[in-house]
C-alpha cells in the first residue's frame, strides 16, 4: 500500500472531523447563549441527535452489507451519495431561524439529520480500512495515517470554529466593576444580544464559520475518491458466503474480545465527550479563562496532533494495552486545573490533554481490525462481517456520548444554569468543575480497567496473521 494511498484514505476521513469537533466543542454553548435554549432543551437536542446518529449505525452497516460491488467498490458509493447532504445539514445547523417558539424543533432536525449522515459517511470510510490491504502492518500504517489526519482535522475545525466565534463569546460587558466595592462585582447584564436579531454579529460568525467548514467536505472527497482503490480480499474462495447481518450481529454481540475492547472505549470516548463538551464552558463561566479557551483549545489538538506517530511507535514497540495506559495521563492535570484554576497550569492541562485524547483515538480503530482478524480466523467460510463490526462499535460508542452529554447539560438545568449572563451561580462552577474533572476520570479509570480483559496481546496477533496467511 503505497504512502499516497495512506494519505489520500486519511484526508478523506478529516473534513467528517473538522465538523465533529467544532461540534463537540462550541454546539452547546452555541444552543444556550447564542440561540438561548435552555440547558434542558439543548439536553434533549444533543441526546436526541447522538441518539439518531447510534440508531442509524446498524441501520447503515444493515444496508451496506447487502450493497453489491460496483466499479468503484462497494463502500465507496455511500461514501460519496451522502456527502451532499451532509454538508446542507451541517450549514443549516448552525443557522438562527427567525422563529423563537419552534427554535428547539429545528435544532432537534437538523442536528439528527447531520449526525445520521455523519454515520452513513463514517461506518463505510472506517470500514474501508479493512479493503485497503490484507497486510496488518499495512492496515495498522494506514489507520495511523487517518488518526493523524483526522486529529489534524480536529485541529483545524476547533480552530477555525474558535478563531472566527471567539468574539461571540468575549463580552466587554463582563467587566469587574471596582466602584462597588474592592474586591469586584459583575454585572449581571447578559453578555449577547436579543438572538431574534437574525443579523446580529454573533449569528453572523457563527454563519461564516458553517460555511468554511461544510467547504472542508468537498476537498476531502475529491481527495478521497482520486486517491484510493477500494480492493475486495484476493484470497477469499468462491464457496464464502456472506453472513446475514442479524445473525452477524448476534455473533459479533457474544464474541468477547469485540465486547471487553467495545465496553472499555465507550466509556472512555463517553469521558473525551464530556472534556469536550464542556470545556468552552467551564473556561467561560468556572475558571476566569473566558479570553484564553479558543487557544486552549487549539493547544490541546495541536498536542493531540503531533502525538499520534509517537503513539503509533509506541503501541508497535510495547503493545497495544500498553499504550492505553497514556489515557489516563489527562485525569490528576485535569483534577489540578478545577481544583487551582491558573492560567499557566491551563495551557500545561491542555498539553496533556492532548496526548491522552490521541491515545485514546488511535488506540480502538488500531484494535478493532485485529478483532475482526479473530472473528475471521473463527469463521472462515463468512465474509461481509467487516461493516457489521464497525457499525455497531459506533452505535456503542455514540450513544454512550449522547447519554452523558444529555446528562451534562441537564445537570446544568438542574443547577440553574442562565444563558448569557456574565457570572453563573455556584451551583453551577461546581458542577462544570465535576463534569471536567471527576465524572472523566471515573469513566476512564473503568474504561482501562475492562481493557485489562482484552484477551488479544501481541502474540496472538502475530499467530492470527499466520494463521490467515495459511488458510488464504
Amino acid at each position: 500500500l503505497s504512502k499516497c494511498s495512506k494519505l489520500c484514505y486519511a484526508i478523506g476521513g478529516a473534513p467528517n472531523q473538522v465538523a465533529g469537533s467544532a461540534s463537540s466543542f462550541f454546539l452547546q454553548i452555541y444552543l444556550l447563549d447564542i440561540a438561548h435554549i435552555t440547558p434542558f432543551q439543548a439536553s434533549l437536542v444533543l441526546f436526541i441527535g447522538k441518539a439518531t446518529g447510534a440508531v442509524t449505525d446498524p441501520i447503515a452497516g444493515f444496508f451496506i452489507s447487502k450493497s453489491r460491488w460496483t466499479k468503484i467498490g462497494r463502500l465507496m458509493p455511500w461514501v460519496l451519495a451522502c456527502t451532499p447532504f451532509l454538508i446542507v445539514s451541517y450549514f443549516l445547523m448552525w443557522y438562527l431561524p427567525p422563529f423563537a417558539s419552534a427554535r428547539v424543533a429545528w435544532y432537534l432536525i437538523f442536528y439528527s439529520l447531520f449526525q445520521a449522515l455523519t454515520t452513513l459517511f463514517q461506518v463505510p470510510y472506517s470500514a474501508l480500512t479493512m479493503f485497503l490491504s490484507t497486510d496488518q502492518k499495512d492496515r495498522d500504517s494506514a489507520t495511523a495515517y487517518r488518526m493523524t489526519m483526522e486529529v489534524l482535522g480536529t485541529l483545524i475545525g476547533a480552530s477555525l470554529q474558535g478563531q472566527i466565534v471567539a468574539s461571540a463569546h468575549i463580552s466587554p460587558h463582563c467587566t469587574v466593576n471596582p466602584s462597588v466595592n474592592t474586591t469586584g462585582s459583575w454585572h449581571e447584564t447578559p453578555s449577547i444580544p436579543d438572538p431574534s436579531d437574525t443579523l446580529s454579529h454573533q449569528v453572523k460568525v457563527y454563519m461564516i464559520a458553517a460555511g468554511v467548514i461544510a467547504g472542508v467536505y468537498l476537498l476531502g472527497i475529491v481527495v478521497l475518491f482520486l486517491g484510493v482503490k477500494e480492493r475486495d480480499d484476493p484470497y477469499a474462495l468462491n464457496s464464502d458466503t456472506a453472513i446475514p447481518f442479524c445473525k452477524g450481529l448476534a455473533l459479533t454481540m457474544k464474541y468477547g474480545p469485540y465486547v471487553k475492547l467495545t465496553a472499555s472505549f465507550l466509556l472512555i470516548s463517553t469521558a473525551v465527550q464530556l472534556e469536550q463538551g464542556n470545556f468552552v464552558l467551564f473556561c467561560t463561566h468556572a475558571s476566569g479563562l473566558r479570553n484564553h479557551f479558543q487557544y486552549l483549545v487549539v493547544i490541546i489538538l495541536l498536542s493531540a496532533s503531533v502525538s499520534v506517530p509517537f503513539w503509533q511507535k509506541f503501541l508497535q514497540r510495547f503493545g497495544k494495552k500498553c499504550a492505553a495506559c497514556g489515557i489516563s495521563w489527562m485525569i490528576p492535570f485535569a483534577v489540578m486545573l478545577v481544583t487551582i484554576p491558573n492560567l499557566i497550569l491551563a495551557y500545561f492541562v491542555a498539553f496533556i490533554s492532548g496526548l491522552s485524547i490521541a491515545a485514546s483515538l488511535l488506540l480502538p480503530w488500531s484494535m478493532l481490525p485485529d478483532v475482526v482478524d479473530n472473528f475471521r480466523l473463527q469463521n472462515p467460510h463468512g465474509k461481509g462481517h467487516e461493516t457489521i463490526f464497525y457499525s455497531s462499535y459506533v452505535f456503542f460508542t455514540k450513544m454512550s456520548a449522547g447519554i452523558g452529554l444529555g446528562i451534562s447539560a441537564a445537570g446544568l438545568e438542574f443547577a440553574g444554569y442562565k444563558p448569557g449572563i456574565c457570572r453563573q451561580s455556584e451551583d453551577v462552577i461546581l458542577t462544570l468543575k465535576l463534569l471536567i474533572g471527576a465524572v472523566p476520570a471515573i469513566l476512564i479509570l473503568l474504561g482501562l480497567f475492562i481493557l485489562l480483559f482484552y484477551p488479544i496481546t501481541e502474540e496472538s496477533r502475530k499467530k492470527t496473521k499466520l494463521a490467515l496467511e495459511e488458510l488464504r
